[in-house]
């Protein structure tokens, strides 16, 4: 009888192997670019499990289930050999990020200053993936020196930074949490 084990004892060595089987070391910029979408993905989750609005919930999922098909497209070292079912992230992905910024900015005050994160664990969070999106966008651009990587993942990795920061606001409003404007001093 086969046993399906998680471990496989193959990065005991400090590699692991992409989509292609080809080895590379665990702290290589492609790994730590769909690593940290990785990460992405689970604070996402954590937010979605804090939500109580449902629009967030299922935009949250959406966002999700783009990151996942982002961090397989990072995972592959050549268009060629783009698994059959992976279909690659579209435009429009980063049109409907938009439209959810969109949406969110019309119910939420003009804002002239920085915001300083707090007040509500939700608002906190949704920083916290903020902060992850623009490290894990930084590993994309940095990856794209080396490789060319499509200019939608990075386009919606930049928009999606956005769509946190204005996430963290909406909590605000929700929650009736004032926002602590920081203008320098």
């Amino acid at each position: 009888m086969k046993t399906n084990k998680v471990y496989t004892k193959t990065g005991d060595s400090g590699v692991t192997s992409l989509i292609s089987g080809k080895r590379v070391p665990k702290h290589d910029i492609r790994i730590k670019a769909y690593g940290t979408i990785d990460e992405l993905i689970a604070w996402l989750g954590l937010i979605r499990d804090i939500t109580t609005t449902t629009d967030i919930k299922a935009t949250l999922l959406e966002i999700q289930k783009q990151l996942m098909t982002i961090a397989a497209e990072l995972s592959i070292e050549s268009k060629k050999k783009i698994p059959k079912n992976l279909i690659p992230i579209q435009p429009n992905a980063v049109k409907y990020i938009e439209n959810k910024i969109d949406i969110l900015t019309a119910k939420l005050p003009p804002l002239k200053n920085f915001v300083i994160p707090g007040g509500h664990v939700l608002i906190s969070y949704a920083h916290l993936t903020r902060c992850v999106c623009r490290r894990a966008e930084r590993y994309v651009t940095e990856l794209d020196e080396e490789v060319s990587v499509s200019s939608t993942i990075i386009a919606y990795m930049n928009r999606l930074s956005d769509y946190f920061f204005t996430l963290s606001r909406t909590f605000a409003l929700e929650l009736d949490v004032e926002e602590i404007k920081w203008s320098g001093n």
